[in-house]
This record gives structure tokens, sequence and C-alpha cells, in this order.
């Protein structure tokens, strides 16, 4: 009985090691995580979406290859290494953020903060952003990424990317400025045709509306003409047969005060001189917006369409020109 409770002893103390996560056991549990808040506004505030600190085997690295700058970052769900390329000049935060979730279906937040932990918009360029430190989220975990400073080009290797780029430029312009040319002209003489196959019922419409207008103003113009004889024989008429001067002297006196009259109540509702050309223009265009409405001319459309047409013309004029199409003038002519 004794022996069996030896036993017994010895049994217990090789099982205690596996209650308590030894060698023989279980795995002893995982390292703890630190659970940090990431915030939207000051750092006051308590609420916010957490994320993980705890970073993974295999950081987000950052290598320069080819000038280009080359992410390389481990996709949580495929469990597997990925480089991403980037052009700095071009590409922005949230179309990089783009490339990662289309790379791993599995990725549902993909986020870039700064070291204050304010978030960087996705309209950053990447070349900003590679300029400091930031932190890469991805889903809960956070990568700090430290990104490394770029070599400075020696002012030989600079002026001779500059040369290189400058010959690149010469012969993509050499290549397809031409046919730029050509395919630009043709848009635009199709555009012109378009603007002049609208405008043409509007013309048409536009010329008997002036018609009628200026009609309307021309017979205003005689009947003050005539208004104004009828008025001079009158006066006569009264001072020589009928009343003496002494007595139609104060009657063309106070005719004239109040002509004086009428044209300052000319000015104070038109804020213009009575001069006979603006007075026959500001008649015209009464008669004209009156008679529009009442046919419905759209005079803003027919102005819009006019201005369309003159800037088009105008392009395809600047476009003719050889200094901007490199052609001879004998074959600009030709063209024309």
């Amino acid at each position: 009985m004794l022996a069996g409770l030896r036993r017994a002893l010895r049994g217990g103390r090789r099982q205690l090691p596996a209650l308590l996560g030894g060698r023989d056991g279980c795995p002893p549990p995982s390292a703890p995580q630190v659970m940090l808040w990431g915030h939207t506004g000051g750092w006051s505030s308590r609420e916010g979406t957490p994320y993980s600190t705890l970073m993974p085997s295999d950081e987000v690295t950052i290598n320069y290859r080819h000038g280009l700058p080359v992410i390389t970052l481990m996709l949580p769900t495929r469990s597997e290494r990925c480089q991403f390329t980037v052009k700095p000049v071009v590409t922005t935060v949230g179309a990089f953020l783009q490339d990662v979730q289309r790379e791993d279906k599995g990725i549902e937040r993909a986020e870039v903060f700064a070291t204050d932990g304010s978030k960087v918009s996705d309209a950053t360029l990447m070349e900003v952003l590679l300029m400091n430190d930031f932190k890469l989220i991805i889903n809960n975990t956070a990568y700090s990424v430290s990104p490394p400073v770029k070599d400075k080009l020696s002012s030989e290797h600079a002026t001779e990317l500059e040369d290189i780029k400058s010959l690149v430029h010469r012969l993509f312009v050499a290549l397809h400025l031409e046919d730029h040319q050509i395919r630009k002209e043709r848009e635009l003489l199709q555009r012109l045709d378009h603007l002049k196959g609208e405008l043409l019922p509007l013309e048409q419409m536009k010329a008997r509306i002036m018609d009628s207008a200026d009609a309307k103003t021309s017979r205003l113009l005689w009947v003050g003409l005539a208004m104004m004889s009828t008025q001079g024989g009158a006066l006569a008429w009264l001072t020589w047969w009928v009343y003496s001067w002494d007595i139609m002297e104060p009657v063309t006196y106070f005719i004239t005060y109040g002509s004086a009259m009428a044209f300052y109540a000319y000015f104070v509702l038109t804020k213009q001189d009575y001069i006979y050309p603006h007075a026959k223009d500001r008649q015209f265009l009464h008669y004209f917006y009156r008679k529009s409405k009442k046919q419905r001319f759209d005079v803003e459309r027919y102005n819009k369409l006019k201005d369309d047409l003159a800037e088009a013309e105008e392009s395809l004029r600047r476009l003719r020109q050889p200094l901007h199409l490199r052609l001879p003038i004998q074959e600009i002519s030709d063209k024309d």
C-alpha cells in the first residue's frame, strides 16, 4: 500500500509540469500584446480604432532599386513577402494601399499614419511620405517604417540625367508631335462643323429679328423727326398768324425747359448721356430682346455657341502656325 502511494506521488510530480505548461505539455501562452488607440483628434481622447503594436518576424522594408523605392511587406492572408515598386512622383498613398489590398483580398483595413498619430491623406504623394518615418496599419497590425535616406545625386550625374531627359523629350516630340497635331486639327475641324450646324438656324432667326428691330427703330426716328417738324410749324403759325411773339415767348421757354427735364430724366434712368447714336442702339436692343422673347430665341445659348466657335477657330489658327506645327508655310497654305 505504501509502495502504491509513492508511485502516485511520483506520477503527480510528473504531471505537475504539464499542468503548468512545461516542455512535455501544451505550449506556453503567447506573449501578451499591448493595445494602443489610434486617434483622429487630440491625444486627450480615449476613443479610436485599436491596433496591435506586436511586430511580426518580417517587418516592412524599403530599398531603392534602379532609383525607385521597392516596399517589401508580409501579406497577412497569404503569409508571403511581396514587393511593391512605386513611382514616388506620380503614385499616391491611396494608390499604393489599393495595390496592397488588391494583392491580398484578406486585407480589410490598410491605412498610413504619421509618427504623431495623424492620418496621412490618400492624395499624398509617396515621394512626400518617404521623406519621414510613418506607421503602416494592415488589419490590426502596425508596422513602424523608417525609409532609408536616398543618396543625393552629384552635380555631374544630375546634369547627365537632365540631358537624358531632354533627349527623351525631343525624341518623343519628333515621333509623336506631328500625329498629335494632325489628330488635334481633325478634332477642331469636327467641332467647328458641329458648332456651325447648331448656329445656322439660330443665325437665320437672329437675322429676321434684327431686321424687324431695325425697321421699328428707324420708324421711331422718323416719327421723332415728324413730331419736331410739326412742333416747329405750330409754333411759327401761332407766332406770326394767331398771336404775337410777346405771347409765344413764354410758351417756347417752357417747351425748352420741358425738353431739358426729359433729357435729365433719361440720364437718371439709364445713367448715360442722351446721345443720339447711343439712344438709337438702346432702342434697337429693346425691340430686339422683346421680339426674341416672343419668338423664343435663346440669346444666351446663341452667345455661348458664338464664344465656342471663336475659341475653336482661334485654337485652329494657333495650331496651324508654322512655329507650332513645324511645317513650311506652303504646306500650311495648301491645308487652308
